[in-house]
């Protein structure tokens, strides 16, 4: 039976979902790990990642005779530099990497916030790609003499399945300089960079949604145990292969409790926000993914769980334990820097600590900060004209804690749904690569993306309101 892959090469791993093209049956999964990264240097070696892919791809591969196609969902904003050679010139910079914060606000002061919202969607921070080229071309001049192409993680696993330099509109979205309002690069902002290279040759072309971009080739077939000419589809970064594997719709709303955090919606028209809080991201759809993101998600309540010496799930009883408000103990989750707010050198605080303070308080005001955060991206998103009367799906490795869906739906004061499967980002792109197949999007509706367990808001809350939580989270956050 026909069938199709999906690929998820996320910072800390790889994972390859194998799903019977016409059911949607998972037939198997396999993965592979990268090299751990500790901003505010954030770098691996691009050869690492297809390592890995060919360690996952091995564990599926009593299924692969049977793949007919597939789609890569990469991390975001990383920067992958090759020379004319095709070989890589350095370590990749990832989206986590903050040494290019300098390099964004020079950048802003070559042309405004509201010229870059403009121009591309977003307003440059450290995260995007356009500020890791600026930064390459301060620090490494000799590296950035050799660049004759530049990628992203995604563009450059399309490369080695294909041998084709091509990337999608979702990704693309999220360099800093290609604007999704009218789907075209903008060479103009990358000559603000540094000394001008061939940009129009550097670049990936940008293909359609649901287009076959290639077939994979002999070499990439023998590495991962694939039949010659199986069909790629476009691919797209990480949050728009998730958005595509929920069967997000218009008005819907994402919460991604991950290392990071992040809050987005599928939206008909662009957006523009010169704040820098909402990225102008088009989704792998043809629509378009409004999206805020927070560097500091589970690692905050992961940081917490140590400090009280318990695993994870006592540390769920631990928070699930406390009053909604912590007893006025009041956290600022910026642990590593911030990205949203736009402060890389901050760092966490905690408020309204007492000598009475109890274990329970301390690990729910980690998840109300965390949650407080990406809730504040939500009212971003709103205040850009995202509608977000529809469902709120919670995503990541948080979602599987009873202590975020609680929190969540508790500030939120609304049913949040909770998709039975863990992964999406792979599952996303075995949509896409069925479409790619059939040369048609919709034919997954039977997959049952997106469904799952509903947590309704409590009928009474313990403690303070969501109102009352969220303006002392406020207050704290200036």
């Amino acid at each position: 039976m026909p069938a199709v892959a999906g690929i998820d090469s996320s910072t800390q791993s790889v994972k390859v979902e194998v799903r019977d093209l016409d059911s949607g049956e998972v037939l198997a999964v396999g993965r592979g790990s990268h090299p751990a990264t500790t901003p505010p240097k954030s770098e691996q070696g691009p050869a690492t990642w297809w390592s890995a892919l060919v360690d996952a791809f091995a564990q599926v591969s009593h299924v692969a005779h049977d793949i007919v196609a597939v789609s890569v969902g990469g991390q975001q904003h990383g920067m992958v530099v090759l020379d004319v050679a095709g070989d890589v010139i350095r370590p990749a910079k990832l989206w986590n990497d903050t040494e290019s914060a300098p390099q964004a606000e020079r950048l802003l002061d070559r042309l405004s916030a509201g010229g870059w919202a403009a121009a591309c969607g977003s307003v440059p921070v450290a995260a995007f790609t356009i500020t890791k080229l600026a930064w390459l071309a301060e620090n490494e001049p000799q590296a950035y003499a050799r660049v004759a192409s530049i990628m992203l993680p995604h563009d450059w696993l399309n490369w080695k399945l294909t041998g084709l330099k091509v990337t999608d509109r979702g990704d693309a979205s999220g360099t800093g300089y290609f604007s999704a309002a009218e789907n075209r690069w903008r060479l103009e902002l990358l000559d603000l960079v540094g000394p001008s290279l061939d940009w129009e040759s550097a670049l990936p072309r940008v293909a359609s949604p649901w287009e076959q971009v290639g077939t994979v080739t002999t070499t990439a077939a023998l590495s991962l145990g694939l039949h010659e000419g199986v069909v790629v589809g476009a691919g797209s970064g990480d949050n728009m292969a998730a958005a595509l594997g929920m069967g997000l719709g218009p008005g819907d709303i994402a919460l991604s409790f991950g290392t990071s955090g992040t809050a987005y919606g599928v939206s008909p028209t662009p957006t523009h926000d010169p704040t820098g809080s909402v990225a102008g991201f088009a989704d792998a759809s043809g629509h378009f993914l409004p999206l805020v993101c927070t560097l500091n998600a589970t690692k905050v309540t992961n940081a917490v769980a140590r400090l009280l010496g318990a695993d994870l799930e006592s540390f769920n009883s631990l928070a699930l334990s406390a009053e909604s408000g912590s007893g006025g103990l009041v956290m600022l989750p910026y642990f590593d820097g911030e990205r949203t707010p736009n402060r890389p050198g901050a760092t966490g605080v905690v408020s309204g600590i007492r000598s009475d303070v109890t274990r329970e308080q301390l690990a729910r005001a980690s998840v109300e900060g965390v949650v407080c955060g990406l809730l504040d991206g939500v009212d971003a998103l709103h205040s850009a004209g995202v509608a977000i009367d529809g469902q709120v799906l919670l995503l990541g490795g948080g979602a599987r804690s009873g202590a975020y869906r609680s929190v969540a739906s508790t500030l939120l004061e609304r049913p949040v749904v909770v998709p039975d499967a863990d992964e999406h980002v792979a599952t996303g792109m075995c949509v896409q690569a069925a479409a790619a197949f059939r040369g048609e999007p919709g034919l997954t509706s039977g997959w049952g993306l997106g469904s799952g367990l509903v947590v309704e808001p409590p009928s009474s809350v313990l403690g303070r309101s969501a109102q009352e939580v969220r303006d002392a989270y406020r207050q704290l956050r200036g």
